[in-house]
């Protein structure tokens, strides 16, 4: 009989259930948003490398890219605290579509480049509507997994870094770190390949972000 061990090398790992003496599947997924307008830019580049290390992990991938979407920001109107009906009231774009890709996965990744030391107002918009329909409707993302990606021409990524995660840990959100503060150096599409250690970052994020899902999937 091969070892236990062995369920473990796929995604749709195994949990066991103390009760019923058998094994019970397990899939879990990550919805990864891209906000920058260049679908194939440097921030689609860092978050390849951490979708690589979770597709290696069998976690299950959602991959969006929003940058050139039109999307609205929060307009204050407050109908998501009346209704607590897990959607936001402006119906005329996708956010209430990917506000309920993110309800159901296990796990969300933001990315966005750097402009004028923020992120992306489509990124923005999707942040400010989210965390207030998913917080007026019972606290939805939390104890999910979250982390940010951010790419970078020279500085400000920082910034964005916290922008971010502001957004899990006001959701109660588990926030993933790596080897150094998330984020990739580059001007021209592609350029940040050359970023060797932003490259390890990443890579070692994508390592994490999958240890933290399987643990608290165990």
């Amino acid at each position: 009989m091969k070892n236990s061990i062995t369920f473990y090398q796929d995604i749709n790992y195994y949990k066991f259930n103390n009760h019923k003496k058998n094994f019970k599947l397990v899939k879990m997924k990550v919805v990864l948003f891209n906000g920058s307008p260049r679908k194939a830019g440097n921030t689609n580049e860092c978050l390849n490398m951490v979708m690589e290390e979770l597709q290696a992990a069998g976690i299950e991938c959602d991959y969006i890219c929003i940058g050139m979407e039109k999307l609205h920001g929060c307009i204050s109107c407050y109908k998501c605290v009346a209704t607590k009906d897990k959607t936001c009231a402006q119906k005329d774009d996708k956010i209430n579509e990917y506000i309920e890709k993110m309800i159901e996965a296990d796990g969300i990744i933001f990315g966005s480049p750097t402009y004028v030391a923020n992120m992306t107002t489509n990124m923005k918009a999707l942040l400010e509507r989210a965390v207030m329909v998913t917080l007026t409707s019972g606290n939805l993302l939390k104890h999910k997994v979250g982390a940010a990606v951010v790419a970078v021409r020279r500085a400000g990524a920082v910034h964005v870094f916290s922008s971010i995660n502001y957004f899990f840990l006001i959701s109660q959100m588990v926030v993933v770190g790596s080897s150094y503060w998330n984020l990739g150096i580059g001007l021209a599409p592609g350029e940040v390949n050359k970023d060797r250690e932003g490259v390890r970052t990443f890579k070692n994020l994508g390592k994490n972000f999958a240890f933290v899902l399987q643990k608290m999937n165990a």
